[in-house]
């Protein structure tokens, strides 16, 4: 597991997460936001530059 941000979707709030590394370099899940509880889709990329995962969020729709 590899520590990670997001930044809600609908209350912009930073949530912190793990990426599980076996998922891939490229991955959609959602996850539900820890202030909010607003479900957020999440498509991580591995950024291998700066060796970390990118993560864009926006809601489920």
């Amino acid at each position: 597991m590899h520590p990670a941000h997001f930044q809600c979707a609908a209350c912009f709030s930073w949530v912190e997460t793990t990426v599980d590394e076996s998922g891939g370099s490229r991955q959609q899940y959602v996850e539900d936001c820890q202030v909010c509880c607003q479900p957020n889709v999440l498509s991580v990329v591995w950024d291998r530059s700066a060796a970390e995962y990118v993560i864009s969020a926006e809601l489920e729709s």
